[in-house]
């Protein structure tokens, strides 16, 4: 018989494992494709959506 574990062990304050670099790598490929697609707004579909060129990088980086 196959048993499946389905419980995480999480290495607590400090570890730095696999799961954290793919997070990692994840977050800053979301970070650079929300900055992309935004940089390819005009300036006026920008302040229709209440954001100017200045506000990219914080929006593109915020968590």
């Amino acid at each position: 018989m196959s048993a499946i574990d389905t419980n995480r062990v999480h290495g607590g304050a400090g570890s730095f494992g696999i799961g954290s670099i793919f997070a990692a790598l994840a977050a800053w490929n979301d970070a650079r494709v929300t900055k992309n697609a935004l940089s390819r707004l005009t300036d006026r579909e920008l302040d229709d959506i209440g954001l100017c060129r200045g506000d990219i990088d914080r929006i593109a980086h915020a968590r």
